[in-house]
């Protein structure tokens, strides 16, 4: 028999949300109930008879509460197998009862952490009798059931209303997986805490978690699972948005639509970014979002068709019908008018997404990859260079208004895949050449789809984000009539790529700084 009836339960929690209607119908199928500290007493305050840890081990809370449930009382009436003499006859002569649930959500570390407090309140807030009953719980998971998440206290009274006070082995089995699974997440970022205080960017061992926030249809392909987990972070981007309407978000919706609203984030000025497969299609700036969305269509107006729509402000009447005359899979922006949420509930399959606010492009986080065996990590990508920045290396040095194209062409190279090429005039691409093994395709098909769109690079500026190995795709973006370039300088043949350049007129600065995007 793997039923186990619940006679008595220690509820200790820091989140009180739905706290007092768990506890009454636990009350209801005759658990005893114990607790701790502001719990005690909010239980007590609804009416039901709690007993206090302290008098349960006959030792006072103390230091603050740091000491309270580190006890052998508490411990064995949770460790104890119920089916060995040995246990069993340990807790007789030591007067141990046992406790068949643990219900415990910890101190808000994250949370704490999140709202930028000072290192004394951030210790301070670092659990630890919680997460030695939780590990504790959960190992003796074949007789103690372990709640820690405010949505498991449905199912559980559930099972106890069917099985008559009682809960399965297979409950309490996922309810450990998801115990051990939030003291690895409060761990891992504690631990995270704890290296950003000392100033170590890669510890020698890194944890990295997640909630699920939810679980998709499938992955990249329909053969492959997929699921999206939220950091607990609070930066404003996919994992903060509210969906206003649609159909579900997939794998492909979700990153591709990340990769959007990360590229507008750049900009300060009114910024439309339409992205395909994670590359944009068209960006532009504008005096407004309207002015932006239809600079950024024309670049590639047959690619947008069933692409993502990311802005870094608040969507407009007017803007909204210029996205949805395009069949448009996913939009996100910080807001919109209502003007432009009745245009989009007119296209019930459309995804609107809302996030509040926008995320400071230069807030340092990490980028992880899986690799066979291992993790790959860095730190992001918040690197931008402006015109001091700059150092000119051609006889010819950029205009005024070719300088804030260069600049904004580097930016947008910046979040297109590698091997990059962006054509720019006036604050908009005009061709888009992304993720090729050589530079020079890359050049020749954002210059092939540039005519295509019926767009000239005549009078552009081009971005390459790394260096020019050779001339030739300077020289192909100079026989279309591009006339000033951006690129990191630095490969063995600057010279060669420079002197092409003066031969043609054009102007060249070199960043310093490359931006590859595997």
């Amino acid at each position: 028999m793997t039923d186990v009836k619940i006679t008595r339960a220690l509820l200790s929690v820091s989140d009180k949300t739905g706290l007092i209607d768990f506890a009454r119908a636990l009350h209801g199928h005759g658990v005893a109930l114990v607790s701790t500290g502001g719990t005690a007493r909010a239980i007590a305050e609804a009416g039901l008879p709690v007993q206090e840890v302290a008098e349960l081990t006959g030792f006072p809370e103390m230091m603050d509460g740091r000491v309270k449930t580190l006890h052998p009382t508490v411990h064995g009436g949770i460790l104890a197998r119920r089916d060995l003499p040995e246990h069993t006859d340990a807790m007789a002569r030591h007067g141990i009862g046992a406790i068949d649930l643990v219900v415990v959500n910890l101190y808000p570390f994250e949370a704490t952490m999140a709202r930028g407090a000072d290192w004394d309140e951030t210790v301070e807030n670092i659990d630890i009798g919680g997460p030695a009953m939780i590990r504790s719980a959960a190992k003796n998971h074949a007789f103690v059931a372990v709640v820690t998440d405010v949505e498991d206290y449905g199912a559980v009274i559930a099972e106890m209303d069917e099985k008559g006070g009682a809960t399965s082995l297979a409950l309490r089995t996922r309810l450990a997986a998801t115990a051990y699974g939030r003291t690895g997440a409060y761990d891992s970022a504690i631990a995270r805490r704890f290296a950003a205080e000392t100033g170590e960017a890669f510890p020698r061992r890194i944890g990295f978690a997640g909630t699920l926030s939810s679980t998709l249809r499938y992955g990249e392909n329909p053969h492959q699972q997929a699921a999206f987990y939220a950091d607990g972070s609070d930066r404003p981007g996919i994992a903060t948005a509210r969906q206003v309407q649609g159909k579900e978000l997939s794998f492909n919706n979700l990153n591709d639509t990340d990769a959007a609203f990360e590229l507008v984030a750049e900009f300060a000025e009114p910024a439309i970014a339409i992205i395909k497969h994670a590359n944009p299609c068209g960006v532009a700036l504008g005096n407004s979002l309207a002015e932006a969305h239809a600079k950024a269509l024309a670049c590639d107006p047959v690619s947008a068709f069933g692409g993502i729509v990311a802005a870094n402000r608040a969507l407009d009447e007017a803007t909204a019908r210029q996205i949805v005359e395009v069949f448009t899979e996913v939009v996100i922006a910080p807001g919109a008018d209502e003007g432009a949420l009745a245009v989009f509930a007119a296209k019930k399959n459309l995804r609107l997404l809302l996030t509040d606010a926008m995320p400071d492009a230069a807030t340092p986080g990490y980028n992880v990859r899986n690799l066979a065996g291992g993790l790959l990590v860095q730190t992001r990508d918040t690197g931008h260079v402006d015109a001091g920045d700059l150092t000119v290396a051609t006889k010819r040095a950029p205009s005024k208004n070719e300088l804030a194209d260069m600049l904004f062409a580097f930016r947008v190279a910046k979040h297109v895949k590698s091997n990059a090429i962006v054509y720019v005039k006036d604050l908009a691409t005009v061709g888009i050449g992304a993720g090729q093994m050589s530079r020079l395709d890359s050049a020749i098909i954002a210059r092939g789809k540039a005519a295509r769109a019926g767009l000239s690079i005549e009078g552009a500026v081009v971005a390459s984000d790394a260096f020019f190995p050779f001339a030739d795709g300077l020289l192909e973006a100079a026989e279309g009539g591009a006339m000033a370039a951006i690129q990191p300088g630095g490969s063995m043949r600057d010279a060669e790529v420079i002197a092409a350049a003066d031969e043609r007129g054009m102007a060249m600065v070199m960043t310093g700084m490359r931006h590859f995007r595997h």
